[in-house]
């Protein structure tokens, strides 16, 4: 989505369920008005909020008017009971296949061919979000297939979540990054303060951990680990903002907040 809006509004990282929420990304020109809903990946949900997160993506199958699938070139896609909902849709259905650059023409035919058989009544367009190839085709055809309506949003929107919502992931890409093994799916971010000032943001906010073992590691000897955390995510947001921020972090041990309905409504998820 962010190749498509212009503009960095999910995180990337090369690691699994790096999104967990719905993000909208609004794109105006003189004559349309596009809004992007950017879903969690497709994942076999092991605990409540990886269910919460599935939900976001059936949500939008129900109010989109066309649907991206984005998939990637050396990409197994074993779902095929999502691929039966697809298939059953009322609406186009446009599957991209990303990262052609990464590939020769001749595994993006065969993967192109791959996906046709296992999707019709698609348009399969291959892409590279990272070099924008194929973008203004992209677009072109989903300028085709939408339906005219009157714009959802004022023309000066960009995205319908808040600049809290931004940091929290901000900093959370930094924890997908830094950290190995069960660290980055174990936590959760809640920005407890966001005070503008004039010359500078102060922002507060808890790193929460699902187990006792996790919040050392988080810190690190004497906090250095910690400390770079919050350096990477300050000059993440500091960019995003265009502002000199403080920015304080903070350990907390919430367990099992990943299968609490009480905790997942919290930090914004569907329960």
């Amino acid at each position: 989505m962010n190749a498509l809006v212009g503009e960095k509004l999910s995180i990337i990282t090369s690691k699994a369920q790096t999104t967990r929420h719905r993000i909208m990304g609004i794109v105006n020109g003189d004559d349309f008005q596009i809004v992007y809903s950017d879903t969690p990946g497709i994942i076999t949900p092991h605990y409540l909020l990886h269910k919460a997160m599935m939900k976001f993506i059936d949500k939008a199958m129900e109010d989109s008017d066309l649907f991206l699938l984005v998939t990637e070139m050396h990409e197994d896609f074993p779902h095929q009971d999502f691929l039966e909902k697809l298939k059953s849709l009322s609406i186009p259905v446009i599957v991209l296949i990303n990262k052609i650059d990464l590939s020769d023409p001749a595994g993006v035919e065969k993967k192109f061919t791959e996906w046709h058989e296992k999707l019709p009544q698609a348009d399969i367009i291959p892409v590279s979000a990272l070099y924008k190839a194929n973008l203004e085709k992209v677009l072109e055809i989903i300028l085709e297939k939408l339906p005219e309506n009157p714009p959802f949003f004022p023309k000066d929107e960009l995205t319908d979540r808040s600049m809290r919502f931004f940091v929290s992931e901000m900093i959370r890409e930094k924890i997908l990054l830094l950290y190995k093994k069960e660290i980055p799916y174990c936590t959760e971010i809640a920005i407890d303060s966001f005070k503008e000032e004039e010359k500078i943001t102060r922002i507060s906010a808890t790193i929460f951990v699902a187990r006792d073992s996790q919040k050392p590691i988080l810190i690190g000897h004497q906090g250095n680990a910690i400390k770079k955390l919050g350096t990477e995510a300050r000059k993440e947001i500091e960019a995003f903002l265009e502002k000199h921020i403080f920015l304080e972090l903070s350990v907390k041990v919430n367990k099992d907040w990943r299968d609490s309905e009480r905790e997942l409504k919290r930090f914004g998820y569907e329960s």
